[in-house]
């Protein structure tokens, strides 16, 4: 089937959507007059309200759908005064693709490249036409793979594309936003989503079709070589871009800290990393394809490009930048409209990551400091209280806690590790050693005369009785004051904690509670007694909230904080967990309770695994 015909099917699939919901508002009132001539009283209100609850969600959808207006657009608009060889360049592959140029050009902070038009009328009628340019793909392509990708981007509006592919594509999204907005309970829903079904495997179809078609634009701009260099760089930019963020940024934004200069890190670590990098370039693509996917495999889209007729084209392997002039400054103020760090200090690089190493350094330490603090019975504790029972022979038992499956004298070993990183932070704390930052790996712990640093023979000298003394007067003789590593949370926070599970009105101590698990503790948050829409008021809350704000509205139970736990009944799950102050929280579940997930048996699992430490 044609491109062409299989877009009219789809086009007529699309007006018969919305007949379909014309004929069903038909049937429903067809079928209220034959109510109310055959019935009375409350059996035909009660009917006639089921219907009209149904039929009116439904009605409801469609009426949205067509009255919808275009989203905000995102990103940061570039003007033509700002960025007039990106703009030149655009027009000309919009010229070249036979089609009108957009009429904005977005900078967005994500490895991303698309365009959009403000559709009217179900798709029928177009509007504005916006570009969106990913930061991260321009500092990383080259012009020619740029110009690929923006041939490709713009194939979608030319003249490769019938009015009708056009149609159908906006068309699409159309019926997504009906269809999102019918519940799973509705049974006029389930002939929509079954007609959904259907369309989406015809629509599908003429997706596939013109990416085909959008990469033959691609190629006549830019050549084969580029458009192919784009299906291969594409996951590599992906891949450099999620690392960064997850190995650079995140922790330390979530510890309190922010960079100065996001974007422009990036490049830095990009081109600092670009030997590791080009390994998952040579990474064959995957060829499969499900009748599901709005696009190709890319696999088979290299091949199909192999498969065009050879385009002469003067290569340009100047990096994309310098499509861009004043990147960093445009990167800089891409990164103050997009991120908000509210109040977090905001630090060159070099000090955003000794400072945000140093705080989760801190953080791991503060959990020991407070299993020590509640073992000696003291409100707090550091280092020094650490040593002291380790000369006294008594490790083995704060160590037991997070060796569990080792004996107390083995425990007491293993904890050299742990040794090891509270002697790091009081070194830290007493100034002899900081972390220095690197691009091109991970940062390193070094001293004052920029030498890499190790403390792993003294922290096991640390945890040894007869060679606990060693080990201070050699941190003494560094200028390392022991003093210097103190607890800092005297409390258990949930920073930095992930949702594992939640459950709608769960009883806790007779109260109805919705019980968010996190990987460190409980969240109890105090619900409505009805449990109707549980699992909705549970997704808003966590879509809404992360799990560190949520610990600080409501009662926060740490896993840390829990002395023993016994499930009492499997199913609804009742349980009982004690605590270190003495007292004891009940837990059980109801029948009628919704969760997400199988968070009842998440919740299972958590129980057995504390009882079992406290066991031990």
């Amino acid at each position: 089937m044609s491109t062409t015909l299989r877009a009219a099917v789809s086009v007529a699939m699309l007006v018969g959507f919305y007949v379909l919901g014309l004929l069903q508002l038909a049937l429903v009132g067809w079928l209220l007059y034959e109510i109310w001539t055959h019935m009375h009283g409350a059996g035909a209100a009660k009917l006639s309200w089921l219907l009209l609850a149904a039929v009116g969600a439904v009605a409801a959808g469609l009426w949205r759908a067509i009255r919808a207006k275009p989203d905000e657009p995102t990103g940061m608009l570039i003007t033509p005064e700002q960025a007039p060889e990106l703009w030149a360049t655009v027009r000309e592959l919009a010229a070249a693709a036979g089609t009108r140029a957009p009429d904005e050009i977005r900078l967005e902070p994500m490895v991303n490249a698309a365009v959009s038009e403000d559709a009217r009328l179900l798709g029928l009628l177009g509007g504005t036409r916006r570009l969106y340019l990913g930061m991260p793909l321009l500092q990383t392509f080259t012009v020619d793979q740029l110009r690929a990708v923006l041939g490709h981007e713009l194939g979608h509006y030319s003249g490769s594309h019938t009015r009708l592919g056009a149609i159908a594509y906006r068309g699409r999204l159309a019926m997504y936003e009906t269809l999102s907005r019918v519940g799973r309970y509705n049974v006029f829903g389930w002939v929509f989503k079954g007609y959904g079904r259907l369309y989406r495997l015809v629509s599908n179809a003429v997706g596939r079709r013109q990416e085909f078609e959008a990469d033959e634009v691609a190629v006549r701009v830019a050549g084969a070589d580029a458009a192919v260099g784009v299906m291969r760089e594409l996951p590599v930019a992906t891949f450099a871009w999620n690392f960064y963020f997850g190995q650079y940024v995140a922790q330390g934004v979530e510890l309190g800290y922010a960079p100065d200069d996001i974007f422009g890190g990036f490049g830095r670590m990009h081109a600092a990393r670009t030997d590791a990098l080009a390994g998952l370039r040579d990474i064959e693509p995957d060829d499969e394809t499900s009748v599901w996917d709005t696009h190709p495999a890319l696999g088979e889209r290299i091949t199909a490009i192999r498969a065009l007729p050879p385009v002469q084209h003067a290569a340009d392997q100047r990096p994309a930048t310098v499509l861009l002039p004043n990147v960093d400054e445009l990167g800089r103020a891409l990164q103050a409209e997009a991120f908000d760090f509210g109040d977090r200090p905001v630090l060159p690089w070099a000090e955003f990551t000794a400072a945000s190493i140093t705080a989760a350094r801190q953080r791991g330490a503060d959990r020991i400091f407070r299993s020590t603090a509640r073992l000696l019975g003291v409100q707090e504790a550091g280092l020094a209280e650490i040593l002291d029972l380790a000369a006294n022979g008594k490790l083995g038992k704060l160590a037991a806690e997070f060796f569990p499956d080792a004996t107390r004298k083995e425990a007491a070993l293993a904890f050299a590790d742990p040794m090891d990183d509270l002697i790091t932070l009081a070194a830290i704390r007493s100034g002899v050693v900081g972390y220095q930052h690197s691009w091109s790996g991970p940062a390193q712990l070094v001293g004052r005369d920029g030498q890499p640093v190790d403390f792993t023979e003294i922290a096991k000298l640390a945890v040894v009785p007869d060679s606990v003394a060693e080990a201070r007067a050699r941190l003494g003789a560094l200028g390392i004051q022991i003093e210097a590593a103190r607890v800092v949370e005297s409390r258990a926070t949930a920073g930095g904690s992930d949702v594992i599970g939640a459950m709608a009105n769960v009883r806790v101590n007779d109260q109805e509670t919705d019980l968010i698990m996190l990987d460190r503790g409980f969240v109890l948050v105090p619900a409505p007694k009805g449990t109707d829409d549980g699992e909705k008021r549970l997704k808003e809350m966590l879509s809404n909230n992360d799990p560190a704000t949520l610990a600080q509205i409501y009662r926060y139970l740490p896993y840390e904080e829990i002395t023993g736990a016994r499930v009492l009944k499997p199913v609804p799950i009742s349980a009982e967990v004690d605590l270190h102050d003495g007292s004891t929280v009940r837990i059980k579940a109801r029948w009628t309770g919704e969760e997400l997930g199988k968070s009842q048996d998440t919740l299972e699992k958590i129980l057995n695994r504390l009882n079992e430490r406290a066991e031990r």
